[in-house]
């Protein structure tokens, strides 16, 4: 199985592309294997699992944690992804990237420590596992709001998206203390 890499221009972003086996029964799909990423010199240990279910319109984030990476993949559906370079002295600080992730084309995304993430959800019943390298604190983590005008991300949508109450008040870039 060959992994495809994928260019990202925030440093620590690695963006991959796996292949899967699809045909008329269905599919199957390695969500990770230690000795492939290791010969990509992608090497890390996760501690804890989550996946989240969300419909069409939802946007999630943007969540950031100073301790933790994330490595995220859609498992079903489709939906864009979003970091944001929140590392105090970063050549990219501030600065968005966003990849269009889907199941079937076994798109995985690593998020390193210090940079915020979010995902809009572009079909309905889209399912994101996520795999973190350090326990859940809270202590470590924040919140930046998902429309500030400095970093003024371009998402694929026209209209208002389905937010929590938590996201929709979440902080502007200048309000940080990251």
């Amino acid at each position: 199985m060959t992994i495809e890499e994928i260019a990202s221009k925030i440093e620590g972003v690695r963006a991959f592309r796996r292949p899967g086996f699809i045909d008329h029964r269905g599919s199957l799909r390695r969500l990770h294997s230690r000795k492939e990423y290791s010969e990509l010199d992608f090497a890390h240990e996760f501690v804890e699992e989550y996946v989240s279910e969300s419909k069409a319109g939802v946007l999630r984030g943007l969540h950031y944690d100073r301790g933790m990476g994330k490595f995220v993949q859609v498992i079903r559906g489709e939906l864009f992804d979003v970091v944001v370079d929140l590392r105090p002295g970063s050549p990219t600080y501030a600065q968005w990237q966003g990849f269009t992730m889907s199941a079937d084309r076994c798109d995985q995304l690593f998020i390193p420590a210090g940079l915020a993430h979010g995902v809009y959800a572009l079909t309905n019943e889209t399912m994101l596992h996520s795999m973190q390298t350090a326990d859940h604190d809270p202590a470590t983590e924040g919140q930046l709001r998902w429309d500030d005008p400095t970093v003024a991300i371009v998402w694929p949508f026209s209209g208002p998206p389905i937010l929590s109450a938590k996201d929709a008040a979440a902080p502007l870039l200048h309000e940080l203390t990251v």
